[in-house]
C-alpha cells in the first residue's frame, strides 16, 4: 500500500534526476572554446563521426569545424570527456612545451591496451613516464652502437627484400613487406629475434584501421562493448591483447633463463635494471613485469605500421611522380651503381632526396592529428577557459596543408624545402615526431630505416605504378590502401 502510494513521487524524482543530469551534461565550462553544440550523454560524437564518414576522415572533419566556427581552437564533448582541438603552428607549439599538457587521458580504451592498467610509456605520465622513457631511450641508443647495428641490421632486411623483388616477375604490393622489415628491426632491438607471428602483425593493421586518435565509440561509450563487443572493435583489441601478452610473457621467461652480465636487447637491460635495483620502492621491480611487458607492446606498436607506413608513402609518390623519382636516381648513380648498397653518410649529403622524404610526410603524414594529451591543472588557451582533465588534440593537418605556408599545397614539391643555395632549409615545424619531452623515443632508428630502405630501394629498382590504391585507411593512422607497383632491375 505505501509503495503504491509512493511510487508517481519515486518516478517524478527519477525522471527530473534524469532531466537535471542531461542538462549538467550539455552545458559547457565557462569560457570554453567554440563548437558544436552538445547532446545528453553523447556530446558531439554522432555529429563528429557522420562528419569523418562523409569528409573522409575525422582529420578533414575537424578542419571543416575550424572553418565553421572561424577558430583555431575548437570544444568538443566526446562521451564523457571534454576534448579540445588546436589548429596552426603557434598553439600546437604551445601545447607541444607546456607542463600543463604533459598528461594522458586515463580512460576506459587507453588502459585497455595495456591489461586494464595505466602502463608502458607511451599512454603514462608523472613519476613513471619519466624514468621509463629515458630507460627506453638510453637503451634504444647503447643498442645502436652508434648507429653501426641500426645500418647492418637495415642493411640484412633491404637484401632480404630485394632478393624477393628481384625473383617477382609480377607487379608487387610492397607495403607488407615494408611492415615486416620494421618489426623485424625493432624486435631484434627489443627481444633479440626476428617477429615471426604473421597473424599479430595481420591484426595490429585492423587494429590502426578500426579506430580513430579519439579512440571511436569504444571510448566515448565503453559499455556499447556489452552489446557490440564485434563491431565497437573490443573483441579485434581483446584478441590482440591476449596475443601479444602470452607472447612476450613467454620471451621474458626465456630471456630469464638466460640472463647474463652482458644485454643482447631491451629485455635483457630491463631484467638486469630489475636486478640492480633489489626491489627497492622504484618501478623497476620484480614484481612489476607488467610494466616491462606493456612497454614491449609500446614498442611493437610504435614499430608495427608508423614507419612502414612512411615508407610506403614515399614509394607511392616515386611511382606516381616518375620525374621525380628518375632526378634523385640520377644523384644516387653518382655516388655508387646501382646494385651497391648506399651507406647514410652517402645518401645524406643528396639534400634534394631529403627534401622527397620531408615533401612526402607533409603531404600524406600518417597522423595528421597527433596527441592526445591531458591538461594537468585549469589553464587558458588562446583566450579560453580549458578545465583540468581536458583531453588535446592537435591537428598537423593544419600546418600540413597551410595555404598561407606553402603554395599549392596539394601539389608535391620536394624544392620547397630547398633554398637558393640547394641546401635543407630549416625550422619548418613539421613535427612529424613531435616536439618537447613527448618526442617520439625511436625517431632516430625511424628515421634511419625510412632514409637507408628509400634511397636503396629507388637506387636499385625503377618502380612503375601499376594500380593506383582505392583511397585511404583513415583510422588511428592514416595509411594507403594497397596498391600495386612493377619494380625493374635497374643497370
Amino acid at each position: 500500500m505505501i509503495f503504491l502510494m509512493l511510487w508517481p513521487y519515486t518516478v517524478c524524482c527519477v525522471i527530473i534526476s534524469l532531466l537535471l543530469a542531461a542538462f549538467l551534461n550539455c552545458k559547457k565550462p565557462t569560457n570554453f572554446p567554440p563548437g558544436p553544440r552538445w547532446i545528453p550523454f553523447l556530446g558531439c560524437t554522432y555529429q563528429l563521426t557522420k562528419l569523418s564518414s562523409a569528409l573522409g576522415g575525422q582529420h578533414k572533419a575537424l578542419e571543416n569545424l575550424r572553418n565553421q566556427y572561424n577558430s583555431d581552437i575548437i570544444g568538443l564533448k566526446l562521451g564523457h570527456e571534454n576534448v579540445v582541438v588546436v589548429y596552426g603552428n603557434n598553439l600546437i607549439n604551445e601545447i607541444l612545451h607546456g607542463e600543463e599538457f604533459q598528461g594522458r587521458p586515463n580512460n576506459f580504451f587507453i588502459r585497455l591496451r595495456t591489461m586494464g592498467k595505466r602502463l608502458g610509456i607511451t599512454m603514462t605520465d608523472g613519476e613513471l613516464w619519466k624514468l621509463h622513457k629515458e630507460f627506453v631511450v638510453k637503451c634504444l641508443k647503447n643498442l645502436s652502437d652508434g648507429q653501426h647495428k641500426t645500418d647492418a641490421l637495415i642493411r640484412e632486411e633491404f637484401e632480404q627484400m630485394k632478393r624477393v623483388f628481384l625473383n617477382e616477375t609480377g607487379s608487387v604490393i610492397p607495403g607488407p613487406y615494408f611492415q615486416t622489415a620494421a618489426i623485424n628491426i625493432l624486435w631484434q632491438f627489443t627481444a633479440g629475434t626476428k617477429f615471426i607471428d604473421s597473424n599479430i602483425i595481420s591484426l595490429m593493421s585492423k587494429r590502426s584501421a578500426a579506430f580513430n586518435m579519439t579512440g571511436g565509440l569504444l571510448s566515448q561509450i565503453p559499455w556499447i562493448r556489452c552489446i557490440a563487443p564485434k563491431k565497437s572493435g573490443f573483441k579485434l583489441i581483446k584478441d590482440i591483447n591476449q596475443q601479444l601478452f602470452s607472447l612476450i610473457s613467454k620471451i621474458i621467461n626465456e630471456h630469464k633463463q638466460s640472463l647474463t652480465d652482458n644485454p643482447k636487447d631491451f629485455i635483457d637491460m630491463y631484467l638486469l635494471k630489475i636486478k640492480k635495483e633489489n626491489n627497492s620502492n622504484t618501478t623497476f621491480t620484480g614484481s612489476y613485469n607488467e610494466q616491462l611487458i606493456a612497454t614491449c607492446l609500446d614498442l611493437f606498436i610504435a614499430g608495427s605500421k608508423t614507419t612502414s607506413s612512411t615508407l610506403d608513402f614515399a614509394i607511392l609518390a616515386m611511382a606516381k611522380w616518375p620525374s621525380i623519382q628518375a632526378k634523385v636516381q640520377a644523384y644516387l648513380d653518382t655516388i655508387k651503381p646501382p646494385g651497391t648498397f648506399l651507406l647514410a653518410e652517402d645518401i645524406l649529403e643528396c639534400k634534394y632526396l631529403q627534401a622527397v622524404l620531408i615533401e612526402s610526410k607533409r603531404l600524406s603524414h600518417i597522423t595528421p592529428l597527433i596527441g592526445p594529451r591531458r591538461v594537468l591543472r585549469n589553464t587558458k588557451l588562446d583566450g579560453y577557459n580549458i578545465p583540468k582533465d581536458s583531453t588535446v588534440l592537435m591537428s598537423l593537418y593544419s600546418i600540413h596543408y597551410d595555404p598561407l605556408k606553402w603554395e599549392s599545397p596539394e601539389e608535391f614539391r620536394p624544392e620547397r624545402f630547398i633554398d637558393e643555395n640547394g641546401n635543407l632549409k630549416k625550422n619548418n615545424n613539421l613535427y612529424f615526431f613531435g616536439h618537447g619531452k613527448r618526442r617520439c623515443p625511436g625517431e632516430s632508428l625511424a628515421q634511419r630505416f625510412i632514409l637507408l630502405m628509400f634511397a636503396n630501394l629507388i637506387h636499385d629498382f625503377e618502380i612503375k605504378m601499376e594500380e593506383l590504391p582505392s583511397g585511404l585507411n583513415c583510422g588511428i593512422l592514416v595509411t594507403s590502401k594497397p596498391y600495386k607497383v612493377k619494380l625493374y632491375k635497374r643497370k
